[in-house]
């Protein structure tokens, strides 16, 4: 009986002490629980509600397209995908025999209208002699006028004189013939003289005329500045123009991406044959969700990590702006939500973020890599 006694009472001392250790580490628990609780509260109001993510983000360039501006045939091609170039950097060239023709013609043209310029020069100087030649030419004339008036004067005198005579006998029949033919002949020099004269002076306004319309072509103007002159030079400047564009050149400095172009290619103006990758100016469009954009304003900072590096590296950027619509409003296709069967979806809002040139020279970006984007929306911005 003893015994039993002493059992009871071990095994009740045992019970109380398992009951307060159960007690204590429930106690235990419920603590560590609400201070995970209060720490997480207190991250979420401190750093996280500082804060919006979102892992819908990728990397994104304003390449440039490389297009030929004349047609022809590719000659040379020194350039291959992936490879680097640097801004005036020759990229392909396009056979420039059809170019040079055309340049030929073209400055041979422009000599021509030089000639020609001088020519006129020279035909105005001559025109002035003629105009001077022609009116000595209405003196002369008039003088034989004169002339042919006092022969013509004198010749009707002797007529009607022998007129008078013949009846009486005074004067023969042949005197009279005679006078009469002087007569005739004195006014037929008299009708020519004046004739000429009328010509002399047409001759004269002709020679003006041509003299004027020769100033015209000229005045105010010199062999660099004549009409004629400017336009065939205009014709060598685009010929020299299109001879330079057989040698297509790098843009900017970047990586040769999408070449589509092969030697012996005919090729068109317009057409892209291969695109220029500015890897130093790479940006990231982050596709934030409307209810994160808030408080989002630009110039605000972004840590981003991309996955080809994993989180060990990480990006620091500015809010640069945000989009001016969602990527449905500007879908091809956009979605139309006048219908009886609407559902609310949420949609995405992309934010411009500009990034460091140093870190991308660390760690090079490509154009379409997945990034996660978190903006502290805590830090100094600026409305746009």
């Amino acid at each position: 009986m003893m015994n039993q006694a002493v059992i009871e009472a071990v095994a009740g001392q045992d019970q109380t002490g398992l009951s307060t250790r159960r007690t204590r580490l429930l106690a235990g628990i419920a603590g560590a629980v609400a201070l995970a609780a209060a720490g997480v509260s207190a991250w979420y109001v401190l750093v996280a509600s500082h804060h919006v993510t979102t892992d819908n983000a990728y990397v994104g360039v304003d390449s440039a397209q490389v297009t030929p501006m004349v047609s022809g045939q590719v000659a040379q091609v020194n350039v291959s995908d992936t490879q680097l170039v640097h801004r005036g950097d020759t990229l392909l060239r396009i056979d420039d025999r059809d170019a040079r023709i055309a340049l030929a013609q073209a400055e041979a043209e422009l000599a021509k209208a030089q000639r020609q310029f001088y020519q006129t020069s020279a035909t105005g100087t001559a025109l002035a002699a003629q105009a001077e030649a022609r009116v000595a030419a209405i003196a002369s004339a008039e003088a034989q006028l004169a002339n042919a008036r006092a022969a013509f004067a004198k010749a009707d005198v002797d007529l009607q004189r022998r007129r008078k005579l013949a009846p009486g006998g005074a004067v023969s029949a042949d005197e009279l013939t005679s006078a009469l033919n002087s007569y005739a002949a004195a006014k037929a020099n008299l009708d020519q003289a004046s004739a000429g004269v009328a010509q002399a002076r047409s001759n004269r306004g002709a020679a003006t005329g041509d003299l004027a319309a020769n100033r015209a072509l000229i005045t105010g103007t010199t062999v660099a500045t004549a009409p004629d002159v400017l336009a065939a030079q205009a014709k060598v400047d685009a010929a020299r123009l299109d001879l330079e564009r057989t040698v297509i050149r790098a843009p900017m400095d970047g990586v040769v991406t999408a070449r589509s172009v092969q030697v012996g290619q005919r090729v068109a103006p317009g057409v892209t044959v291969m695109q220029v990758v500015p890897v130093n100016r790479l940006y990231v469009d982050a596709n934030f969700k409307e209810g994160q954009l808030t408080d989002v304003r630009p110039g605000q900072a972004v840590a981003l990590t991309s996955d080809i590096y994993g989180s060990n590296v990480v990006f620091h950027g500015r809010v640069a702006g945000l989009s001016g619509g969602t990527g449905a409003a500007f879908a091809l296709i956009p979605a139309q939500n006048a219908t009886g069967n609407w559902i609310k979806v949420v949609q995405r809002l992309p934010v411009r973020i500009t990034l460091d040139a140093r870190e991308l020279a660390a760690h090079p970006l490509r154009v379409g890599l997945s990034m996660d984007a978190d903006i502290d929306i805590a830090s100094t911005g600026h409305d746009s």
